[in-house]
């Protein structure tokens, strides 16, 4: 069971980084929607692939964790604004966004340095993803939004599915993750890691089923 876990671990880029390459080759066509899932899943492979060459060679990047759940959620929030529009109010994402910019970096400064594990605002950014995309699975039962987004509608459902998923099964591992880190051993700590990473791998294969299933004529 041992190995099953070191090499779950060990390959755990490999969704994230095949998703990113899938995403900047067909970059140019998606529609708006997708371009912004797009920017996630670019900005999750380059953080990925700097965190991994920074573990190798013994560097703390934690900084890139504290990096990504801010310009993550951001870049989330344009996405989620996007599907939405005209059933929510743009002023609800904006204030989402400014409130969690300004919680986030409040908690790097003054609670969770850039050097720790940021799990508050980790916990905070799934609670908030997780309730974005109950809302979004629920407008898109909308017959009048299923006829806006009717050639997106595949794709939003299985990217948004991917993002419930993960969050949802995440929440508790970053809700205990500091904790974890500091208390249990490393053993623990690497079966843990390993159910995220699970988890992750099915979000990324999500993406790029969504992707997939892109509509094939652009809107001029």
């Amino acid at each position: 069971m041992e190995k099953v876990i070191n090499l779950i671990l060990e390959f755990a880029s490999i969704p994230v980084l095949g998703c990113a390459i899938y995403a900047g080759f067909i970059y140019k066509q998606l529609r708006k929607e997708l371009r912004l899932i797009a920017w996630f899943i670019l900005l999750s492979g380059a953080i990925e692939l700097s965190s991994t060459l920074l573990w190798y060679i013994k560097i703390n990047n934690f900084p890139l964790l504290h990096l990504y759940v801010l310009a993550g959620f951001v870049i989330l929030i344009f996405f989620y604004d996007s599907i939405l529009r005209g059933f929510i109010s743009r002023k609800v994402f904006l204030a989402l966004g400014v409130s969690f910019t300004v919680y986030t970096i409040i908690n790097s400064v003054a609670f969770q340095t850039i050097y720790t594990f940021n799990s508050n605002a980790l916990v905070v950014q799934a609670i908030l993803v997780i309730i974005l995309s109950l809302s979004t699975n629920i407008l898109l039962l909308n017959d009048i939004v299923k006829e806006q987004r009717l050639e997106l509608i595949s794709s939003l459902n299985w990217i948004n599915s991917g993002l419930f998923i993960y969050y949802t099964s995440s929440l508790l591992i970053f809700y205990f993750g500091d904790y974890l880190t500091k208390n249990f051993s490393p053993t623990i700590n690497q079966y843990t890691w390993a159910f995220h990473t699970m988890f992750s791998t099915v979000m990324y294969i999500c993406f790029f089923i969504g992707l997939w299933k892109r509509p094939r004529k652009l809107i001029s």
